[in-house]
């Protein structure tokens, strides 16, 4: 039987694990950047933990050519470790909180993003996940037989929670996603208000069709097209492999590109964040305008100050507020009805929509033709046709109504969107867009004012 690619890979990887530690140090001191001998070590020390953690049994031995697919999900945990795990969760957002709210330490900030990499990430392999935990919340709204597990609940919600008291703070350093996008920003770039406007766009779709699809039980596509899992897991097909390596390396240009242009639970730590009760400044006391923090965030969260000539005057400002007031509902009403358009193209994901369209189209009483396994399983199950396209036609209406629903809180976000870059707000100082700002801490050392003793 043939070893999966990575097995091999991981097998050639392991002759770093014995090189001898003055080879290593030697290797090290050849390099010059400090944050790239941490990268390095990174990577070797993620090895070796997946390196220890292999299979429990090994594979069994097929003659037939028969191949043993991935693992997508890892082994489950016990009671105890899950909870260990939520305690942990907590343990790592009061620290990385402390750092950035009372050490002002973005130094610290990196160390805890590196010690959730190796945990949340490596060691338990991605999962649970806050991200993916949409689903599952969304599922249990909408299916009363679908039992969700109380740290899943933990996971989802403890973030939330903290960011509504001190800003994203889990975005800071605790999430394993975004800690391995961050650690790789080394030469990181600016990109143009309205690309970030744009791109900013896809997070809220992406969020919309995971819950749709969650909440019609049809799949769990944050789940299915995490980019990072299955290099956290060592078993990524090619194709989500090159994706996760993709992310990886344009995060060396542009500052972690999956946790502004994709994550879906960004959006709702966003949201929050806005209204959070504390939440990260640039100068621990009054600005004083030495602009030498203007370009110290690769994320583009820092709002520079606006000066009254460029407000307006009152008339254009209400010409402004009328035409938003027009067009935003108009939007929510174009993109309601376009996806309620396209409802049975979405629909085509749910395996039911797709059984019946395969029987509508097959003719079951050819028997030269070769049936598909999803066939041969309804011709074996005794179930009827109407049956089957009853239910279809049931999961097709929930669709036409999702459709709507996310074809109209995507016209709302292209609205917001519109307006928020129609509209401008006066400002004397340099300022952290609540929103968008990761609480990173790099503002910090940009800073000359220090915190008054």
């Amino acid at each position: 039987m043939k070893l999966h690619k990575f097995q091999i890979a991981k097998y050639n990887f392991q002759f770093l694990l014995k090189l001898p530690a003055i080879k290593i140090q030697t290797l090290l001191a050849t390099m010059n950047s400090n944050k790239i001998k941490i990268i390095v070590l990174f990577i070797l020390l993620g090895i070796q933990t997946v390196a220890i953690s292999g299979p429990r049994f090994p594979m069994p031995e097929f003659e037939s050519g028969h191949t043993q697919p991935p693992t997508l999900q890892p082994e489950p945990r016990s009671d105890f470790f899950e909870i260990f795990d939520a305690f942990v969760l907590i343990a790592a957002l009061t620290v990385i909180t402390w750092l950035i709210h009372k050490k002002r330490s973005r130094r610290g900030v990196f160390w805890v993003s590196i010690f959730s990499l190796l945990y949340f990430g490596f060691i338990r392999e991605g999962c649970i996940c806050s991200i993916g935990a949409i689903q599952n919340i969304t599922l249990a709204l909408f299916n009363p037989s679908y039992q969700i597990p109380a740290t899943v609940i933990a996971f989802f919600v403890i973030p939330l929670i903290y960011t509504l008291f001190y800003g994203r703070t889990f975005c800071a350093g605790v999430c394993p996603l975004g800690a391995i996008q961050d650690i790789f920003a080394l030469q990181p770039v600016d990109l143009k208000t309205w690309v970030q406007k744009i791109l900013g766009l896809i997070p809220f779709i992406y969020l919309g069709l995971a819950i749709l699809y969650a909440a019609t039980s049809t799949d769990f596509i944050i789940c299915r097209y995490d980019p990072f899992v299955g290099i956290f897991r060592l078993d990524a097909t090619f194709f989500m492999f090159s994706i996760g390596a993709l992310f990886i390396i344009t995060s060396v240009f542009i500052a972690r590109p999956y946790c502004r242009f994709f994550c879906p639970y960004g959006v709702l730590l966003n949201l929050i964040s806005r209204v959070s009760k504390k939440h990260v400044e640039i100068t621990p006391t009054h600005c004083i305008n030495c602009r030498l923090c203007e370009n110290s965030c690769p994320f583009g969260a820092i709002e520079k100050p606006v000066p009254v000539k460029e407000i307006g005057n009152k008339n254009t400002a209400l010409r402004k507020f009328m035409t938003l007031s027009f067009i935003i509902p108009l939007l929510i009403f174009i993109g309601g009805w376009t996806g309620s358009q396209f409802h049975e193209n979405l629909a085509m994901v749910n395996a039911d929509v797709r059984l019946a369209n395969e029987i509508l189209t097959t003719d079951l009483q050819d028997k030269t033709i070769e049936f598909s396994e999803e066939i041969k399983a309804f011709k074996s199950s005794g179930k009827t046709a109407d049956e089957i396209y009853a239910k279809a036609n049931e999961i097709l209406d929930d669709f036409y109504i999702g459709g709507w629903i996310l074809g109209g809180f995507i016209g709302l976000v292209f609205g917001i969107t519109l307006a928020s870059v129609s509209i401008f707000r006066y400002r004397e100082d340099y300022k952290t867009n609540k929103g968008e700002c990761f609480s990173c801490a790099r503002c910090f050392d940009y800073c000359p004012v220090k915190v008054e003793s």
